[in-house]
């Protein structure tokens, strides 16, 4: 489960920049295709926080959706899974949005 890993890094990057202030939220973003899971990053960042001045904080998820653009016929279609297939069929595709992994904001006492 890789989600531990990235969401211990997540956790470590926060208190790197808020110290020892108590974090009541942390908002990430996680598209579709970054290949992590947001309810297993929720169970993680829970276990991960605990002991730390991010303990009880609320992890905030937002999903946004995958969109590719096709080559062949050039019009932009939503993606909800790794299959980056056209409607019309073609594998020629370009990833606009649904690979994001970020920290967004941190909300502090």
């Amino acid at each position: 489960m890789h989600e531990l890993s990235i969401t211990q890094s997540l956790i470590e990057a926060v208190l790197d920049q808020t110290g020892e202030r108590k974090v009541t939220a942390v908002n990430v973003q996680v598209g579709p295709l970054s290949g992590v899971l947001p309810d297993a990053m929720r169970f993680c960042f829970d276990v991960a926080s605990a002991g730390t001045p991010l303990a009880g904080a609320k992890l905030m998820i937002d999903e946004p959706q995958g969109v590719a653009r096709c080559r062949s016929c050039h019009d932009d279609f939503d993606l909800t899974d790794l299959i980056l297939l056209c409607p019309c069929g073609s594998a020629d595709v370009e990833v606009l949005s649904g690979r994001e992994l970020m920290l967004m904001s941190v909300e502090v006492v």
